[in-house]
């Protein structure tokens, strides 16, 4: 296991997810896994249905949950998965969330000093070249927020075009960038690539199948995704507006949201919603539900 450190700097009085995001500048860049290697399967072709690819994007492990507004009491769950998902539908590809940066890749645990840590076993890219993808044959970007889990390998889709909030982008891109977890140099070469500022209810491809919902909050432009599949049928992947099974059944904030009362303000109106299409709701987070599905090259229509 290697291990990382922050140049033997003593900081007991952070919160431990801002220990972990410290760990971006003071690791080192992981080798390239050994077992990584993909095998193509030939071109995917445009398919005449709405598709949903998800991939493994990474691990984060936790000594503590109590920064997410749960009592450790509340969950022994101490792992969170981090999924990357493309959509695709017959007018283009949507990349949603970008997974945990590189520096995390090679296959093994990167750990900080108070036993967090962060496994990232394959890069995005990497995994696109099971469906003999490439990041240009991505159309769209949207990320769920600019957190360093959600777009830690955003700079390598520049090509394609991006779907963003303006809260968001001024987050992520203004003269003061974000608050916790932002970490510009991992998204900074999405500042001039084409963009859509959203607002509201946005309907991706214009037939209601594809839908960024606005749930403000944990960040000030956050976001979730509705897709309504063929088969699997209407379904609505979380970003972060929970991290657990019992952040939800508790409504419970985390500390570190930017506004927590816009949070339950979108709680509320994501659950009606999701009350409303009879959804399938995804905590993306949440491991248990992520080792029950199906990754890419499979996928769900």
């Amino acid at each position: 296991m290697r291990r990382c450190h922050l140049d033997g700097r003593a900081l007991p009085h952070l919160p431990v997810l801002a220990l972990i995001a410290l760990l971006l500048v003071a690791c080192e860049r992981a080798p390239a896994s050994a077992t990584g290697a993909s095998v193509a399967l030939g071109p995917s072709p445009s398919p005449a249905e709405l598709r949903l690819y998800v991939f493994d994007c990474g691990r984060i492990r936790l000594p503590t949950v109590t920064d997410f507004g749960l009592a450790d009491t509340d969950t022994d769950v101490r792992v969170l998965a981090v999924p990357c998902y493309l959509v695709e539908h017959p007018a283009g590809r949507l990349l949603w969330d970008a997974g945990l940066p590189v520096q995390f890749a090679g296959g093994d645990w990167i750990d900080d000093e108070t036993g967090a840590g962060h496994l990232l076993e394959r890069t995005l890219v990497e995994q696109l070249e099971d469906l003999a993808l490439t990041p240009a044959d991505i159309d769209l970007i949207a990320f769920s927020h600019f957190h360093y889990d959600h777009v830690g390998q955003a700079n390598d889709f520049v090509g394609a075009r991006l779907l963003i909030r303006k809260a968001e982008r001024d987050a992520a891109f203004g003269d003061e960038p974000g608050a916790a977890f932002f970490v510009p140099e991992l998204y900074a070469e999405l500042a001039d690539t084409p963009t859509d500022l959203v607002d509201g209810i946005h309907d991706v491809f214009g037939d209601g199948r594809v839908l960024l919902l606005p749930a403000a909050g944990h960040t000030p432009g956050h976001q979730v995704l509705f897709l309504d599949l063929p088969e699997t049928g209407p379904l609505v992947l979380s970003g972060d507006l929970y991290h657990f099974a019992e952040s939800r059944a508790l409504g419970a904030v985390p500390l570190f949201n930017t506004d927590p009362a816009a949070t339950r303000a979108s709680m509320a109106r994501i659950e009606d919603f999701v009350a409303e299409r009879s959804a399938t709701f995804w905590i993306q987070h949440e491991l248990a539900r992520f080792e029950t599905l199906r990754l890419a090259p499979a996928f769900y229509d």
